[in-house]
């Protein structure tokens, strides 16, 4: 198996990556700050955080850490409810405080018992939700912010709403810019698909911006009446001198301290930004050709210190996010290298070239994200996961439709519920054979045989009719419940009454709780039974 790690020999494939990423980042991280009624260069300070210092701490290739939609309703009613956002970021540092203790603790194992159809239910969700969301922004119509992920927006309308009021406000520049941007990108796969050279190394996302913002300078500078509103323009903080960049960065408030709504905060915070960072490294994880398996105790940990670091800094919570994670994987990085380099062109562009980043229309990165969501939510995945069955199926677009109506956290929480509904479904179909032939009746107990599982056995050895034989085999059993034991002793306490012969057969018998072993001392019946095994099975 390859394995890649940090390295300035991937450079040829991380620093194209780290672009895309860039691109798809700047947006992100000013719409989740935006959403979370925070200072719009907060959200920047956690996307160049989450890219640097978590992206150099942690064990993953391929994440990328940085403010999360998921947090924006926490972010936003915490914000409301403490003294100051200072005080906030004083909850941002205890969130990290926390999560370093949890790393510790090894709670990361908590993500390896997210069923896999989940986790593909969640990538394909991600994927359909940037389509949907960023089809207004594609079209000129910004009322909702670009981080929002949520079923029911910040502007009080819902996903579905938000799209039909789009075509209300169509700019057909915009309309222009995002055709072109998804044209470009889908023919500049198939072009460059055999191609070798330096053409690989060209960025599509790039050149769709560069595109977007050529297009629009021409009818601005045209007059035309068609110009793009500067709402629909990316907006980062300009600063007229290094003095007052630096005044943008704010520090926590300490003396706070005693606040038990920080705490509070801070606890809240870690749990939820702990989830979902697992979530999305198993997510991740399943996206890596290579098939690297992350350590979750360090990923942990590494979120950890990011959060104290982007809190002292004054910037938002971050986490691992699945819809940069899945950009970077998609533009073909191979290790942690593309997420550093995302975070240090985003921390030097918005330094010395933010009226440059302000030239960029949103249609041209709405067309980035969306062809990303194509990417995650291919139809040749749905197909998949209906050849493989039901019991997959049904918590992939369960898993789908929960995160779209929903948020991800609870939309996963759902996926989660139903893929342990098939599996205990599953095991109640599997953990009893019952078949017999006229008189002679075969129970077969296999794998774990739990309370679940009581009904239909007590009902099956009910219907037992006289002067029958029954073979209860429990020799593939791996774990009787209490409840299975007494109602087969109960059985066999009864039988004598119908001239049942009854015998239990185990390899270890004693330690299945049984108190007895055989009922009835019929030595026909008991050699029948025994000969008869093979064909009851076959029945």
């Amino acid at each position: 198996m390859k394995r890649t790690s940090f390295s300035f020999k991937n450079l040829g494939t991380d620093l194209p990556s780290s672009i895309v990423v860039f691109l798809v980042a700047l947006p992100l991280c000013l719409g989740v700050a935006l959403a979370s009624n925070a200072p719009l260069f907060s959200g920047l300070i956690a996307g160049f955080v989450g890219g640097i210092v978590v992206g150099s701490l942690s064990g993953s290739q391929l994440s990328v850490s940085g403010p999360a939609a998921g947090l924006t309703a926490i972010v936003a009613a915490a914000i409301l409810k403490l003294p100051s956002f200072e005080a906030f970021l004083f909850a941002v540092v205890v969130c990290g405080l926390l999560q370093l203790i949890l790393g510790f603790l090894k709670a990361g194992v908590i993500g390896d018992y997210i069923p896999n159809s989940v986790i593909k239910g969640m990538l394909a969700a991600i994927g359909l939700i940037l389509i949907l969301k960023q089809f207004p922004h594609l079209v000129g119509y910004d009322a909702d912010p670009e981080g929002d992920t949520a079923f029911v927006q910040t502007n009080n309308e819902t996903t579905f709403s938000g799209i039909a009021n789009a075509f209300r406000y169509i700019t057909p520049v915009a309309v222009l810019i995002g055709g072109l941007g998804l044209l470009f990108q889908i023919l500049w796969e198939k072009f460059t698909a055999k191609k070798k050279g330096f053409i690989k190394l060209i960025p599509a996302p790039l050149v769709v911006v560069l595109i977007g913002i050529g297009i629009n300078e021409i009818f601005k500078n045209s007059g035309a009446a068609y110009a793009i509103d500067p709402k629909h323009m990316v907006s980062i903080p300009v600063a007229s001198s290094g003095r007052e960049f630096f005044s943008f960065f704010t520090a926590p408030d300490f003396s706070i301290w005693t606040n038990k709504d920080v705490w509070i905060t801070g606890l809240t915070l870690a749990l939820v930004a702990s989830l979902e960072t697992l979530l999305s490294i198993e997510a991740i994880d399943n996206l890596d050709t290579y098939h690297r398996v992350t350590n979750k105790d360090r990923e942990l940990k590494a979120q950890g210190i990011g959060n104290m670091v982007s809190g002292l800094l004054g910037g938002l919570p971050v986490t691992s996010v699945i819809v940069r994670s899945s950009a970077n994987v998609n533009a073909g990085a191979q290790s942690k290298l593309s997420t550093i380099l995302h975070g240090l062109l985003l921390l030097l562009c918005v330094a010395f070239i933010p009226v440059l980043l302000n030239l960029i229309p949103k249609a041209a990165l709405a067309a980035v994200l969306i062809y990303t969501g194509y990417k995650l939510a291919k139809p040749a995945l749905f197909k998949e996961h209906y050849k493989k069955g039901w019991d997959q199926f049904f918590p992939f677009v369960i898993t789908i439709a929960a995160i779209l109506l929903t948020d991800l956290l609870i939309g996963v929480m759902i996926g989660i519920g139903v893929g342990i509904f098939f599996v205990m479904h599953s095991n109640f179909k599997s953990a009893v054979f019952i078949v017999h032939d006229e008189n002679k009746y075969l129970f077969r107990l296999r794998k774990d045989v739990s309370f679940l599982n009581k009904p239909i056995i007590k009902n099956k050895l009910e219907e037992v009719p006289e002067n029958a034989s029954v073979l209860i085999d429990a020799s593939r059993a791996d774990f009787i419940d209490k409840d299975i034991v007494e109602v087969i002793e109960d059985f066999m306490a009864h039988a004598p009454l119908k001239n049942i012969y009854v015998e239990i057969k185990s390899s270890s018998y004693k330690n299945q709780g049984f108190s007895q072993s055989i009922v009835g001392h019929d030595k026909a019946k008991a050699d029948g039974i025994r000969t008869e095994e093979h064909q009851l099975e076959t029945v």
